[in-house]
């Protein structure tokens, strides 16, 4: 599939948050046995702190050389994709978002939350194409060019009144991965951009006083305080903390993980996503892309983060028990109703977590089905993470028809 046709796709919403439902288990509610805010907050971490501020979330400069070399038809297609027909001019000026009133949410208002949402994920595109661009070509204007766009931004003070309501979140919901995004781009290039220090040193401030501004901000004690939302901003909050060797803000991300194993049930579904009826299935993936993105992170700065075991569950069990009911809904039990929403598998955005984790571990059912969705995109986590960790031996066969790829990724994955 065609990059462009890939990230075509992305029009999804930043996925709001319906009331989590309290299913009852063994005749105890799920919502008991999770973490609060006040427990996850006094874990001790003090093990973890930021060792090199200058690891992106991937090794830039081996897997670079690595594109230089390989012969992969896919890799060399997103390559080539990837470096062509950015302007900076272009990117330049486009008009930072200094205001922010309230964002519609989706299901009710689908055009006009389109309509205003248009411009976050514009910045979110820009600056994962800037980085990647600068990957596939090894051009370092596209570096100096992401610098200079992000300063325009930390210059106008972009973003730092964004209006948080608890009855209508999506513009607290939408800050998260323009944080993320900003962060996980910049982490790419800094290393490598020559000169703009007061230009980088503006950019690694706004960044942090974002990460701080928003972060503070604990969302429902029994929704967003602990949920996928959660995992979304320690994913920006790991990445920062990085960037500015901010400790206590990596450490605030670390606790995503914690928070995570801890609420697992022993099969391994997460209860707080499992818990969103019709769409259980989506919300386990959902997760994942987050928690498995922010352990890459972490793991770049020298933790056996994958290898971790907290309160008896481990990553691996979530990721096993998002493929049996991908295969068998039926195993959701009690959790949710069987009919399952999978429109999700035909969008590549939702499977970049997969190549990240396939570059650590082997998992056959992942390799089977990454191979027909690639090569993913994700505007905002992580940008171009099938040009970034794709194993070039994974995958030979890439011309497929696009309809016979779509029927063949989905076959026997659920109705």
């Amino acid at each position: 599939m065609p990059l462009a046709a890939v990230k075509g796709l992305i029009r999804h919403p930043v996925l709001s948050l319906l009331p989590a439902a309290l299913l009852a288990l063994g005749g105890s509610a799920v919502m008991a046995d999770t973490l609060s805010r006040e427990e996850r907050m006094a874990l001790d971490l003090s093990d973890y702190q930021v060792n090199d501020t200058d690891a992106s979330y991937f090794d830039v400069e081996a897997r670079m050389a690595l594109l230089r070399e390989t012969q992969n038809p896919l890799l060399l297609q997103v390559k080539e994709e990837a470096g062509l027909g950015l302007s900076c001019r272009q990117k330049l000026n486009f008009e930072p978002i200094t205001t922010r009133g309230g964002i519609p949410g989706f299901y009710p208002n689908p055009d006009e939350w389109e309509l205003a949402t248009e411009p976050l994920f514009a910045f979110e595109d820009s600056v994962s194409d800037l980085a990647g661009a600068f990957v596939a070509t090894g051009d370092t204007f596209y570096a100096d060019c992401l610098v200079q766009y992000l300063h325009g931004w930390a210059e106008a003070k972009a973003l730092t009144t964004f209006r948080y309501d608890s009855l209508e979140p999506q513009a607290w919901f939408a800050s998260e991965s323009m944080l993320f995004a900003a962060a996980m781009a910049y982490s790419i290039v800094r290393p490598y951009v020559e000169g703009f220090e007061e230009e980088k040193a503006e950019v690694e401030r706004w960044l942090h006083g974002l990460a701080l501004q928003h972060s503070a901000i604990p969302g429902e004690p029994e929704e967003s305080c602990c949920n996928n939302h959660f995992y979304r901003r320690a994913l920006y909050a790991s990445m920062v903390g990085v960037l500015v060797e901010d400790d206590d803000l990596f450490r605030f991300g670390v606790s995503a993980i914690y928070s995570a194993l801890h609420d697992m049930t022993e099969s391994g579904a997460l209860p707080l996503e499992v818990g969103r009826g019709r769409r259980a299935t989506h919300y386990q993936n959902y997760a994942l892309n987050y928690l498995i993105t922010n352990m890459q992170v972490i793991h770049r700065q020298g933790y056996d983060i994958f290898d971790l075991e907290y309160q008896g569950s481990t990553i691996h069990e979530a990721v096993d028990f998002l493929f049996v009911i991908l295969d068998d809904p039926a195993a959701l039990g009690d959790y949710a109703p069987l009919e399952q929403f999978m429109g999700f598998l035909r969008d590549p955005q939702y499977f970049t977590w997969m190549d990240i984790y396939l570059s650590h571990y082997e998992h056959e059912p992942m390799a089977d089905f990454v191979t027909r969705v690639r090569p993913t995109y994700n505007r905002s986590a992580g940008g171009f993470v099938t040009l970034y960790f794709m194993d070039p031996d994974a995958q030979e066969h890439l011309y497929m028809d696009e309809e016979q790829r779509s029927t063949e990724a989905f076959r026997g994955l659920g109705n």
